[in-house]
């Protein structure tokens, strides 16, 4: 996800003041202090004192205090709505549903986390029948999250919702673009829980230095949201401390339109994932594989849908300005690449990228070898292939070296196309229903990162197993871990377990 700044070393001089401005505009909405190392250690420590009482609040307290935050976002939507639409540049409706997205999923946190994360036992076993085995979950501490700015609450939110409801601080880095909207929605925890002390879930504010800090500052777990590029410098630095992360990267996200597709609804639904949000989408389609036989009609489908779509900062535009500035030209190269190397630009083309808003480009006929194929091109731009069949369509999805989503449109093989792709998540005959669903986990393969927020397993990722094994009661004569064992107790262990795995054929 091309989403971050480069990861810088926490020494670098940086300015004391962040400014906050409106993409579409260039108007500055705020200013921040920027945060050096000595804040974010100073950040971290406030955390660690915080999370014991977070930690003794239970279950049931945090699900609590959970929902009250829930519920203040929710009485607060239309001002953080208008909030994310200033600072990101996303219209409002987007915005709102955002918002919702990540309201569900700390919902689901909230009230799960009990049911997935508590003491749980488990068979000992023969040679051990008189013990007692038990698994707890423990919080790992404190969580150090680095967050993007295209979905600059639903993503972050969905290691720091998950994070809290486990029973660990968390200290939250915003991306530099997005520091208001980050600020508020921590600023939101504590106004919903007065009672609470502070640090439970905090920000620090500042650039890539800032991130930096944090990675080293002994936090006891680091997620990451941002391009594989700097997600390897993440890890190179966290393994310094041996510090576990959690990372969502990168992604070139296929749709496959296979042999049986309902055309029109495949169209409908794909120009929304590539275009949606300015293309700027880590889990957005940026790869057509269309079957050849469906290939014309899905095109002019394609094309039919994006009539009427177009970027700009009114009520009535259908998606936003470039939030990041430099991205712009990472798109303007890979259009370029793609038409040098004989692809066709079939909507829009290289005059579509007037900054900061760049209109739909759609790309046909683009070798795969192209910079609009192997590379996360993160803008409005998509290419459509023509493949023979189903297979060379699941063959080529599966050669990006990223792996993070996909989707699949077929009325009879849905499931069965979607079983082979080499990806974190798929939704078939619709696009990121996945990220909806806050039971199914979120992450991907490959260089697209390591780990998973969302489920059962996002709330396992922010949690150690503590395995207790505790002797009820002795049988004399029958101890298996003591100096005093006796010849006679082997021997019988050597028959019992004869009988019990040597006749296996």
């Amino acid at each position: 996800m091309s989403t971050d700044t480069t990861l810088e070393t926490p020494s670098e001089t940086v300015s004391p003041i962040l400014k906050s401005v409106n993409p579409a505009t260039g108007e500055v909405i705020a200013e921040w202090p920027v945060h050096d190392a000595d804040a974010v250690t100073a950040a971290v420590g406030r955390a660690r004192v915080a999370s014991a009482a977070w930690r003794e609040l239970g279950f049931d307290g945090r699900k609590k205090a959970l929902l009250r935050w829930v519920s203040y976002l929710v009485n607060h939507a239309d001002e953080l709505s208008e909030l994310i639409r200033k600072e990101n540049g996303k219209p409002l409706e987007d915005a709102y549903l955002e918002l919702i997205l990540a309201v569900e999923h700390t919902d689901w946190a909230a009230k799960h986390a009990k049911k997935h994360l508590s003491a749980k036992k488990v068979s000992p076993g023969m040679l051990l029948a008189n013990f007692e085995a038990v698994i707890e979950e423990r919080p790992v501490g404190v969580v150090g999250v680095i967050g993007p700015w295209n979905y600059p609450i639903y993503t972050p939110n969905g290691s720091i919702a998950y994070a809290l409801a486990a029973g660990n601080a968390v200290v939250f880095k915003p991306s530099e673009f997005t520091t208001s909207i980050g600020n508020y929605y921590a600023d939101a925890f504590a106004k919903a829980n007065p009672e609470l002390p502070s640090g439970i879930f905090s920000t620090v504010n500042g650039l890539g230095a800032t991130g930096a800090a944090l990675v080293a500052s002994g936090v006891d777990k680091i997620a990451f949201t941002g391009s594989t590029a700097t997600g390897k410098r993440i890890m190179a630095a966290a393994a310094e401390r041996m510090t576990p992360l959690v990372l969502e990267c990168g992604g070139k996200d296929a749709a496959i339109v296979a042999d049986d597709a309902d055309v029109n609804a495949a169209a409908d639904g794909i120009a929304w994932s590539s275009f949606a949000n300015s293309g700027q989408t880590c889990v957005g389609t940026e790869r057509i594989y269309v079957v050849d036989e469906l290939a014309d009609q899905f095109v002019a489908a394609f094309k039919d849908k994006l009539k009427t779509v177009a970027p700009g900062s009114g009520d009535t535009a259908t998606y936003g300005p470039m939030t990041m500035p430099s991205q712009v030209e990472v798109v303007r190269s890979h259009i370029a690449d793609a038409i040098a190397k004989g692809g066709k630009a079939v909507v829009g083309g290289p005059e579509s990228v007037r900054a900061p808003y760049i209109e739909p480009v759609v790309l046909i006929d683009v070798p795969e070898d192209s910079l609009a194929v192997t590379e996360e091109t993160f803008g409005p731009t998509v290419t459509i292939k023509r493949v023979k069949n189903n297979d060379e369509a699941i063959a080529l999805a599966n050669a990006s070296k990223y792996a993070l989503a996909s989707t699949v449109y077929s009325k009879s093989k849905g499931m069965e196309i979607a079983r082979q792709l080499r990806v974190g998540m798929t939704s078939v005959n619709s696009v990121l229903g996945f990220a909806g669903v806050a039971a199914l986990p979120f992450g991907g393969v490959g260089e697209s990162g390591i780990g998973r927020i969302h489920g059962e397993q996002g709330l396992r990722e922010f949690t150690r197993p503590h395995s207790i094994a505790r002797q009820k009661f002795a049988i004399p004569g029958m101890e298996l871990l003591s100096f005093s064992r006796k010849a006679s107790t082997v021997k019988l262990i050597k028959q019992v377990i004869k009988l019990k795995h040597g006749r296996h054929t």
